[in-house]
Parts: structure tokens; C-alpha cells; sequence
């Protein structure tokens, strides 16, 4: 079972492989939002930013330099973390952005192949 995580809720099971079986209308509404909010370049890079950075968390102040103004930057990270890609800390004056480990591993599983016995 796979799990993504919603803004602001712990991990919850979200969709089994997509070679397992047919999505339900409730797994592919929730699984559409999280590659929508990776189908923008800017977000896939922040993402891609955030998921690479030394320690898994970046602080906006590094992450902001994507050819975009800083209120489009955070119009961004929020989008990514209303589909759960993202989890975020306000640490005084600069946020702090991680993607949970368990985000990483339910993407994987669920566009992974079938193993072959």
C-alpha cells in the first residue's frame, strides 16, 4: 500500500502499484493532486531543491533562486505542500521545507513495476 500525505496529516495509506490494480475514484483524485503539483516546472525544481539539500530540508532562503519572484516561490511551496509533497517548519523569520521519506518511497511504489519471480 502506498502512502502519500495530505497537508497538515500524518502519512495515510493512499494507492496500491498502478500494475496492481485500477485506482479507485478517491485514490486518483488524491494521487492526480500530488502530479499536479509536480506537472509545473518551478514546483518540480523546488521540489527537486528541497528533496536534494544537504540534511533533506532546505530553508527558503536557499531554495528561492528558481527565475521566479519570492511570492511566486511561496504561491509554489504551498501548492506543493497542500498535495502533501511537502512539510514545512518557521524557524524565526526563514521556513524551513522537507519531503518526508515516506513521500519519496509511496511515489516510487506506486509507478513501480511488477517484480518477476
Amino acid at each position: 500500500m502506498v502512502e502519500l500525505q495530505a497537508a497538515g496529516e500524518p502519512v495515510a495509506p493512499c494507492c496500491p502499484p498502478l500494475t496492481e490494480r485500477p485506482l479507485t475514484a478517491e485514490e486518483s483524485e488524491r494521487t492526480a493532486k500530488m502530479f499536479k503539483a509536480l506537472g509545473d516546472p518551478v514546483r518540480l525544481r523546488l521540489f527537486s531543491l528541497v528533496a536534494s539539500h544537504e540534511g533533506g530540508e532546505a530553508c527558503v532562503c536557499d531554495i528561492s533562486d528558481v527565475g521566479v519572484s519570492q511570492p511566486t516561490v511561496s504561491h509554489h511551496l504551498k501548492k506543493l505542500k497542500e498535495a502533501g509533497l511537502l512539510a514545512s517548519e518557521r524557524r524565526g523569520t526563514w521556513v524551513y521545507y522537507r519531503v518526508e521519506p515516506s513521500v519519496l518511497a509511496a511515489m516510487g511504489q506506486l509507478l513501480a513495476l511488477p517484480t518477476t519471480a
